[in-house]
């Protein structure tokens, strides 16, 4: 039997078609307007609150009245991050998938999220006010966009874009001359790091299309901040321990866990090599961070992250590590980014006396969000400082900071201080039926699945069709713009 269709009718299929993308588009269009005037609007309400709003009114301390405006100053960054990803979805000259879109939403509710928390935990309750709109137009775009199974064929994403193929992973000094150097002896063109951003930044659309700083050996005790408009920065250092960025910022000392970060980086398409990234706090500051990230479409390539507590923030957006060490005691890889680990020492370091360690807490606080941690052939062990006490203090593969918390981890190597149960609770029952944490053919002492939780979430992958969604292919996309990097690594299970 014939299967073409008539003129008429393919005529007719095209006018509904037509129509359809028509509605669909103005449908999209709305709703992140909508959601781009509730950031707007609390923008406004974080700029007032910082220049208008008496501070003397609410009672507080200096230290509180501090730590307030250090939270409110994150807040203003996030909703300003947040304006211009959703001005760069309705821009007509941009087209994008629909993982894209979930991506990019995810991160606006991530944003808001994360000021309200910053502001909470100072004590500055009034900005609940700011929550209840910009949450709900948000969910419903997340809605919109899962629903809908393609938007639009995009172009390559920026992460794509380098001075030569591979250039991250086959970069030296005597191939291809950085843009700018960093050396503390005056042998560069800089001797901080963050001199040399800020010269990156003072080129404005002049910069080059894939900026290579390069570190050279030392320790760097400075604060890096990589804003949202410097996309395809690209930095290399000498080595692990070798270029090393380091501080000490953190939530005891009056931080908030967003702005205690040694190194911020929000620009997209962020390439780094060969560096280590510390917060040297130590376990009783609590929350400090040594590296926040929410550039999308960022890789990490034999990189290390020190701290104890919150040691990597994968805040938001698209994230790839490989065959990187990553050092901590509680929560040390936490943030609601879609983040893949691959081939990663992960190293359990010793904890306050009282305290557990948890590897990870994952932040997806909406079902239709893309996001979760991945670790796949990754090496979960004790810290040298652990190792001969490692069976006196617990030690879990994560708990759930939201709702919809969602970790996997794939054909790792799980040492035998991993409790048999596996995971821990955030607080009693929350999110146990709701969030999803997976295993799949892992091996070593810590990874028989025979007594571990019996929540409604979790799950023993049986099979790698069950582990496949949470692959470089398919949980990040990584197929289109890890190759330009150079950097290993594997697409599929």
């Amino acid at each position: 039997m014939a299967t073409y269709a008539t003129t008429a009718t393919a005529t007719t299929l095209f006018l509904i078609l037509g129509m359809a993308t028509t509605t669909l588009c103005l449908q999209e269009k709305g709703v992140l307007q909508m959601a781009q005037n509730h950031v707007s609007q609390a923008k406004n309400w974080v700029a007032n609150a910082l220049t208008l709003h008496g501070f003397e009114s609410l009672s507080l301390s200096f230290s509180d009245h501090q730590t307030s405006v250090i939270a409110l100053r994150d807040c203003s960054k996030l909703y300003e991050e947040s304006e211009s990803r959703l001005s760069h979805m309705m821009s007509q000259n941009n087209t994008y998938t629909r993982e894209d879109a979930l991506t990019w939403i995810s991160a606006v509710m991530t944003n808001h999220r994360t000021c309200l928390d910053g502001v909470q935990e100072k004590g500055y309750l009034e900005a609940q006010i700011l929550d209840r709109n910009l949450t709900m137009s948000l969910k419903q775009a997340l809605i919109l966009y899962s629903r809908n199974k393609v938007i639009a064929k995009g172009p390559p994403l920026q992460g794509t874009i380098s001075k030569g193929s591979g250039i991250l992973e086959s970069w030296s000094e005597a191939s291809y001359k950085p843009d700018f150097t960093v050396a503390q002896d005056g042998s560069g063109t800089h001797r901080t790091i963050q001199a040399a951003v800020n010269a990156l930044s003072a080129m404005g659309n002049n910069r080059p299309a894939r900026a290579i700083i390069y570190v050279k050996s030392g320790v760097y005790n400075e604060k890096v901040n990589i804003g949202q408009k410097l996309h395809n920065v690209m930095f290399v250092g000498d080595g692990i321990d070798r270029t090393v960025v380091t501080g000490n910022r953190n939530v005891v000392q009056g931080s908030t866990t967003l702005s205690s970060a040694t190194f911020d980086v929000s620009g997209d398409g962020f390439w780094a090599r060969d560096m280590t990234f510390e917060n040297s706090a130590g376990p009783e500051k609590h929350q400090a961070v040594a590296l926040k990230v929410s550039s999308d479409l960022s890789v990490f390539y034999r990189c290390s992250f020190k701290g104890y507590q919150d040691t990597l923030y994968v805040l938001s957006n698209r994230q790839f590590y490989r065959d990187c060490e990553i050092y901590g005691t509680v929560d040390f890889i936490f943030g609601d980014a879609a983040v893949v680990l691959q081939n990663c020492d992960i190293l359990v370091r010793k904890p306050l006396s009282q305290q557990s360690n948890f590897i990870t807490a994952q932040g997806r606080d909406d079902p239709n969000k893309n996001t979760g941690i991945a670790m796949q052939s990754c090496r979960v062990r004790a810290a040298s400082d652990f190792a001969s006490l490692k069976n006196s203090q617990k030690t879990f593969l994560g708990r759930p900071w939201r709702k919809y918390s969602r970790t996997v981890f794939m054909k790792s190597e799980l040492d035998g201080m991993i409790e048999p149960k596996g995971w821990g609770e955030w607080s009693g029952s929350f999110a146990l039926s709701t969030l999803f944490y997976g295993e799949y053919m892992n091996t070593g002492g810590g990874a028989s699945t025979a007594n571990r939780v019996r929540w409604p979430g979790f799950h023993v992958l049986s099979s790698a069709t069950e582990a496949s969604p949470f692959t470089v292919r398919q949980f990040v996309q990584g197929e289109r713009w890890i190759p330009a990097t150079g950097v290993p690594y594997s697409s599929g299970i």
